[in-house]
């Protein structure tokens, strides 16, 4: 009997990379219907601003694109690595090549004027702030006689 890992969100994840596949090919955009993986990405919200964080290992920060457009975030790119093991009797070569993108819908809250990018030991960290007009208001309480 073979053992086998289970992913219970293996299909969720295979379902949606299918359906923004056929989206894509409806809209006319093929670069992105040849996209092979899809780095895993975390979003956190706090007060002034929305945080992403996506691991992208092995991909130089030149090598990703990130862009803004009618309330939609984009990073795409393409990540090639190689790794060679030569040992006495024999060679191995490993190549991991594919191209990648993830969108995400921003609220209306977000202000994509002063949305800032940056890459650290593979993890693209991405910072929105929030428009100052929605950002809490702390109103003090005095004591009335």
């Amino acid at each position: 009997m073979a053992v086998t890992r289970y992913e219970p969100w293996g299909l969720l994840t295979q379902l949606q990379r299918e359906l923004e596949r056929v989206r894509d090919d409806a809209a006319g955009n093929g670069s992105s219907a040849t996209a092979e993986w899809a780095p895993a990405v975390d979003i956190k919200e706090e007060a002034d601003k929305f945080v992403l964080h996506a691991d992208l290992p092995g991909v130089k920060p030149e090598e990703i694109d990130v862009s803004m457009e009618n309330g939609v975030l984009t990073i795409k790119g393409e990540k090639q690595t190689e790794a060679k093991t030569e040992k006495e009797g024999y060679k191995r070569v490993e190549r991991t090549f594919g191209s990648f993108y993830r969108r995400f819908s921003l609220p209306d809250t977000a202000n994509p004027d002063a949305i800032s990018a940056a890459s650290k030991h593979g993890v693209l960290e991405i910072t929105i702030p929030k428009r100052e007009s929605v950002q809490p208001k702390k109103i003090s309480v005095t004591a009335s006689e």
